[in-house]
């Protein structure tokens, strides 16, 4: 069975090219669903209704979950609500240097 676990683990890999960091420490994960047949619903934002990789990120996200052992049907779904802030992020990524 797939776990939440798995599909973070796989999006850790995922990353904004611009910031160079992963979607999960942005804070771009709104919600990740498992349902029967171990299908995934990934529900998650950009930065900004504006961002140029928004493509790249979303093909990106698809093909890491799709490369799970044992996933189903993949199914990523943008959101723009509520909005990204940078309080999303983790507390290790806000203050990197």
């Amino acid at each position: 069975m797939v776990q939440k676990q798995d599909v973070i683990n796989a999006l850790m890999g995922c990353t904004d090219p611009e910031l160079n960091a992963s979607i999960v420490d942005l804070g771009l994960i709104y919600g990740i669903r498992i349902g029967n047949g171990n299908d995934v619903k990934l529900t998650l934002t950009m930065t900004s209704p504006m961002c140029p990789v928004t493509s790249v990120i979303l093909a990106d996200a698809q093909l890491r979950l799709e490369a799970i052992n044992g996933v189903g049907k993949v199914e990523v779904d943008l959101v723009w609500e509520p909005m990204w802030s940078p309080e999303m992020m983790t507390d290790e990524l806000k203050y990197r240097e």
